[in-house]
């Protein structure tokens, strides 16, 4: 009997489970919002402390590009320490919020895939701790912190490259891609190990250091079909992407006939059904590496016909035993 494919169950679930993906859209557009909003209020308290006076106003209207840099320069003047510490200070909330938020929605996606997987599995059979999801979360957090580091680097090493007197802005540019392509490439690889090491907590009820090495071990022992899954789901993030794209641009073109408000709202939910597609596809990713890692116990082995053997008859010896006397040999008394 032929195994199932991983990347077709991953679609089976996505397709006959869509609550699934609606929980998963839930939790990270709620995390997204609340975002949002922070950094909106946030930004407006930040105004709301500059001081701005009438001549600074004066500038402002005159409409000249040069007056307008002076007189944001002269606001914005000794403000540089408190936006800097203000936005240490939300990052770290930010970041504490999504390690919060990020475990206790992946405990929940990953409870009702191995519901969806095990139907007939006892309720403990499918308890685990969410403390390795706490682990994760915190290490992909640590990860994108890392990559914006290395992206900071890369500027001053492109910097580096070039000087007053033998100026290079090719070799700088081209110094600052490289290194940041580099840096953001390995934060992806990363954040996918940490994603997929995800499945093991459930599935195998596994630390946060032993996840990631089950997920090496996947790697290494499934290559063929973790490499089939990520393609496949690839391309059709690709193909989501491209369609949304066009739709996009299709209000875009209306800019100058239609209203404003109309542009911005085609705009805004063409963005959004984006958004949730790609999420979609991403619970689908998931339940197809789950079904990596469980599909082997869950779907029924080949099965085996095994013959009962043949019992041969007992073999009668036609032959005579020369020492056997018979009746001839007999004397007759």
């Amino acid at each position: 009997m032929k195994r199932r494919s991983p990347t077709i169950e991953g679609f089976r679930v996505a397709f006959r489970r869509p609550s699934f993906a609606f929980a998963e859209i839930m939790w990270r557009w709620s995390y997204g919002a609340a975002v949002l909003a922070l950094l909106g209020f946030s930004f407006l308290e930040y105004l709301d402390t500059l001081p701005v006076s009438q001549r600074d106003l004066f500038l402002l209207r005159t409409r000249q590009p040069g007056l307008i840099a002076r007189a944001l320069s002269h606001i914005l003047a000794g403000s540089g320490l408190r936006f800097i510490a203000a936005s240490i200070v939300l990052a770290l909330a930010l970041s504490f919020a999504w390690v919060v938020v990020a475990s206790f929605g992946r405990a929940i996606t990953l409870k009702n895939l191995l519901n969806y997987f095990w139907d007939n599995q006892p309720a403990d059979f499918l308890a685990f701790r969410i403390r390795p999801l706490f682990g994760l979360s915190f290490l992909r957090v640590v990860s994108l912190l890392a990559a914006i580091v290395g992206t900071i680097g890369a500027m001053l090493l492109g910097g580096m490259a070039s000087s007053q007197k033998d100026p290079s802005p090719g070799i700088v540019v081209l110094v600052f891609i490289t290194v940041a392509i580099l840096v953001w490439g390995a934060w992806a690889m990363m954040n996918w190990l940490l994603s997929v090491a995800s499945v093991f907590v459930a599935a195998r009820g596994a630390d946060t250091f032993g996840a990631i090495a089950s997920a090496v071990d996947l790697c290494r022992d499934r290559l063929g079909a973790v490499l089939a899954v990520g393609f496949w789901f690839g391309m059709a993030h690709v193909v989501a992407l491209s369609v949304a794209s066009s739709v996009v641009a299709f209000p875009l073109a209306f800019v100058g006939v239609l209203p404003g408000a109309m542009v911005f709202a085609g705009v805004l939910f063409s963005s959004l059904l984006y958004f949730a597609i790609a999420d979609w596809l991403y619970l689908g990713r998931i339940a197809a590496y789950m079904w990596i890692v469980e599909g082997a116990q869950i779907e029924p082995g080949l099965v085996t016909i095994v013959e009962p053997p043949v019992v041969q008859p007992p073999q009668i010896n036609e032959r005579v035993d020369p020492d056997d006397l018979i009746l001839s040999d007999v004397p007759v008394s």
